[in-house]
């Protein structure tokens, strides 16, 4: 799997959305990843969700549909 992009939290934190494999499941993963002071090195939280790829196109059309309210309340 080749997809991965991290968008920054701050404090040493990233959200990653990647697409992963788990006992051989393919999977999408939106996750907060901290990054481990001693190694420098990014690691997993429990802090997340997964999808199933079959769900992945209903979990876009809603996030496409909380486009308008998400952003009315950042003008307010």
């Amino acid at each position: 799997m080749s997809y991965q992009k991290d968008l920054e939290r701050g404090s040493g934190e990233v959200l990653r959305l990647e697409l992963s494999e788990f006992k051989g499941r393919k999977l999408f993963n939106i996750r907060i990843w901290y990054q481990d002071k001693e190694s420098g090195e990014y690691r997993p939280t429990a802090k997340g969700v997964t999808i199933k790829p079959e769900q992945f196109q209903e979990f876009k059309q809603a996030i496409l549909e909380a486009e308008a309210e998400v952003d009315q309340a950042l003008q307010e």
